[in-house]
C-alpha cells in the first residue's frame, strides 16, 4: 500500500511537473506576410517538430496579405512580431516614429515573378506602358518591386494593389489587372498549363539582387521588455531553416501538406527557387542602397542617420 502511495505521488509530481513545463512556455504573438510561401513557412515548419517549444515558446500565427497587414499590428503592439515585411516600408515607419525594430532578415533576393495571362498581348515588360501591374499592399516588398521595374525600364505602367496571390490570379484571369504577382508555388500550376506567361522575376530589378527586401520586425516595446524571449525566437527560427534545409523527407512532407501540392513540386519550390541564403536572418543587406530607394520612392525624405540605423536595427539571438 504504501508503495503504491509512493508510486501514485510520483505521478502526480510527474504530471505537475510537465503540467509546469507547459504552463512556463513563452507566448509570443507573431503577424506573418503571404501564407504558403516557403520562405515565410519557417514558423509552420520549425513548430511542426517542436523546435520553438524546444526553446520555451509557444508561438501563435497570425497570416496576411502584405506589408500594412503585418506591420499595423507590430506598431499597435497587439503582436510581437511581424515576419516578411517590407524593407523599405519598415523604414518608413520607422521614420515617422512607429515603435518599430528589425531583429533579422527575412528575405535577401526573391522568389516572387510577375506573369501575365496567356492571352495577353503582354509578353515582357516593355509592354506594360499604360497596363496595370499587382503588388500586394502599399509599402510591401512588391510594392518596391513594381516601382522599381517602373523607374528602371522606364515604363509608363500602373501600379496597383491585389492583395495575396490568389486573389490577384483572380483579378489577371478577369481581366481587372493586366500583370499579376506570385510566389512559388503559386501559379507554377497554371503556368506549366499554359494559363499564364511568366513576364519578370523580382531578380530583374537591381533593388532586388543581393539586397534584403524583406525583414522580421519587432514591436519595440515588447523588444526593451522581453529582450530574452525574442531572442529564444530567432534563435529556433535559425533553427528551423536549417531544418528546412536538412536531409530528412518529412519537412517536404509538411510543405506539401501545407500549401496542398504534391511532394515533388514542394521540394522543387526549395530547391530551385529559395536557396537557404534567402531566408537567413543574420545580416541586412545592400542597406545604403536600400535607403536611396527609400528615398527616390518617398517612403522617406531623408537617408537614417547612423545614431537611428543603430537603434532600428538590432538583430536578436546570435548570428552565426
Amino acid at each position: 500500500m504504501g508503495r503504491l502511495r509512493a508510486l501514485a505521488g510520483m505521478a502526480a509530481v510527474a504530471v505537475f511537473l510537465s503540467t509546469g513545463a507547459a504552463a512556463a512556455a513563452d507566448a509570443l504573438k507573431v503577424t506573418i506576410g503571404q501564407r504558403g510561401n516557403w520562405d515565410s513557412a519557417v514558423v509552420h515548419l520549425g513548430s511542426k517538430p517542436g523546435i520553438f517549444r524546444k526553446h520555451g515558446l509557444d508561438v501563435e500565427s497570425i497570416y496576411t496579405s502584405g506589408r500594412g497587414e503585418t506591420l499595423q499590428p507590430v506598431i499597435a503592439g497587439s503582436v510581437d512580431l511581424g515576419i516578411a515585411v517590407g524593407t523599405l516600408g519598415a523604414i518608413a515607419a520607422y521614420s515617422r516614429g512607429a515603435p518599430v525594430r528589425i531583429v533579422g532578415a527575412q528575405a535577401t533576393g526573391a522568389a516572387d515573378y510577375w506573369y501575365a495571362k496567356a492571352t495577353s498581348p503582354i509578353r515582357s515588360l516593355k509592354d506594360t506602358d499604360g497596363k496595370t501591374i499587382a503588388f500586394s499592399t502599399n509599402g510591401s516588398s512588391t510594392h518596391s518591386v513594381v516601382l522599381a521595374f517602373i523607374k528602371e525600364f522606364g515604363l509608363a505602367a500602373k501600379p496597383t494593389a491585389t492583395g495575396n496571390p490568389s486573389s490577384t490570379l483572380t483579378a489577371v484571369m478577369t481581366d481587372q489587372v493586366d500583370v499579376g504577382w506570385a510566389s512559388p508555388p503559386f501559379g507554377l500550376k497554371e503556368m506549366s498549363e499554359g494559363k499564364i506567361r511568366l513576364i519578370a522575376r523580382a531578380t530583374d530589378a537591381s533593388l532586388v539582387r543581393g539586397r534584403t527586401i524583406r525583414v522580421i520586425v519587432a514591436h519595440a516595446p515588447a523588444l526593451a521588455q522581453r529582450a530574452d524571449t525574442i531572442s529564444r525566437f530567432m534563435q529556433a527560427y535559425r533553427e528551423s531553416i536549417d531544418y528546412m534545409y536538412g536531409d530528412g523527407p518529412q519537412v517536404i512532407k509538411d510543405y506539401a501538406e501545407f500549401v496542398g501540392v504534391p511532394e515533388p513540386l514542394a521540394r522543387r519550390v526549395r530547391d530551385e527557387f529559395f536557396p537557404k541564403s534567402l531566408l537567413w536572418p543574420d545580416e541586412i543587406k545592400g542597406l545604403d542602397s536600400l535607403m536611396e530607394e527609400a528615398v527616390a520612392f518617398k517612403f522617406v525624405n531623408a537617408p537614417l542617420t547612423e545614431q537611428q540605423t543603430k537603434e532600428f536595427i538590432q538583430i536578436s539571438g546570435t548570428p552565426r
